[in-house]
């Protein structure tokens, strides 16, 4: 009797807790982070990483726009091409797509933004080939996006 009395018990807790047949109220926050965002404006996306903020001055920096174009020269080139689609898109025109932030984010955090970013998995599924972590630090990254503000 005992015996029956567990089993009923544990089959009427593991009846209560499968799902939920009420739908998701559209106004809820995502339950986790591997749940994804949309925005309607893509330079309202920051991304996903350690870059939450980043304002740029009204001026380039042309001393870090030079370390930037090192940088981009070294570890990117391989993939990017400064103003035409190669294995990635051209970083011209960039700030017209993206924000700086999500622009770091995405060279800093490449593996966790094509997993959880509308736009990197857009991107991904566009260009076949993800992006590669050249693991830059943000001072790298930061002069990478420097010299993406020169290119015309």
């Amino acid at each position: 009797m005992k015996l029956k009395l567990i089993v009923f018990v544990a089959s009427i807790t593991l009846l209560a807790s499968c799902g939920n047949s009420e739908k998701k109220n559209q106004d809820e926050k995502p339950a986790n982070d591997s749940e994804i965002k949309v925005y309607d404006n893509p330079l309202d996306d920051k991304g996903i990483g350690p870059i939450t903020s980043l304002i740029l001055p009204a001026e380039i920096d042309e001393e870090l726009a030079a370390k930037g174009k090192e940088v981009y020269t070294l570890k990117c080139t391989a993939c990017h091409k400064e103003t035409q689609r190669f294995i990635g898109p051209a970083p011209i025109g960039i700030f017209e797509r993206r924000s700086p932030e999500w622009i770091m984010n995405m060279i800093l955090n490449p593996e966790e933004m094509v997993q959880k970013n509308d736009i990197a998995k857009k991107l991904l599924a566009e260009y076949i080939a993800p992006m590669a972590n050249q693991n830059l630090t943000e001072d790298e990254a930061r002069a990478v996006v420097e010299y993406f503000r020169t290119i015309k």
